[in-house]
């Protein structure tokens, strides 16, 4: 009887050893915050997020992370061409403040597609390199505040190099961007309660 019943003893710990090793080895990916977890649908980068600096940054309050791929592309940039290295998609579940540096002389600027959820702060070269803005891109001495539309889809994520000519390039960035699809052309705008600016930098 002794014999069998070691037998059977032996048998139940093989069979809970093996059970146990088809469990996640970690859980990790269960417990992140809604604003860094990226849906597995969606590409994350442009050029691999090895190659990318910083993290994709906790949003304001009133954004939930959704999935839309096609959007999310027309963010990232390839190397030295701009835009974000790698971002997450995020909706608005309720109004959001946004701010944006752009030319005076190009009042339609106003309603560009880079943004900030952060008050922009001079000097203006620091403010450029930290951005990836060229010179050839925008004057940056505009500055103006908007709300974000409930139900409008954003991109945020840190930014991807820029090359702007005659030797100067701006690297990758840790610092993140909002990219808002607006087409003031064609009158589709992301954002509203837009006041009517101010000179930059104050």
């Amino acid at each position: 009887m002794r014999f069998y019943s070691a037998q059977l003893w032996m048998l139940l710990v093989a069979s809970l050893l093996a059970g146990c090793s088809t469990l996640p080895s970690s859980t990790s990916a269960l417990t992140k915050s809604p604003a860094t977890t990226v849906p597995a649908t969606e590409p994350l980068n442009a050029a691999g997020g090895a190659d990318c600096v910083g993290t994709i940054q906790a949003p304001a309050a009133g954004l939930e992370a959704t999935s839309d791929p096609e959007l999310l592309q027309s963010a990232l940039g390839q190397p030295d061409k701009g835009q974000l290295c790698m971002g997450q998609v995020f909706v608005a579940t309720a109004p959001v403040k946004v701010y944006r540096v752009w030319d005076q002389a190009k009042s339609y600027t106003l309603y560009g597609r880079w943004w900030s959820f952060m008050l922009p702060k001079g000097p203006t070269d620091q403010y450029r390199e930290a951005n990836a803005i060229c010179p050839s891109w925008s004057v940056l001495n505009q500055m103006s505040s908007c709300t974000l539309k409930v139900g409008s889809k954003i991109v945020v994520g840190p930014g991807q190099s820029a090359d702007c000519g005659e030797g100067l390039v701006y690297p990758k960035s840790a610092v993140n961007q909002v990219y808002i699809n607006n087409d003031s052309r064609n009158n589709v705008l992301w954002v509203e309660n837009c006041d009517a600016g101010s000179n930059w930098p104050q």
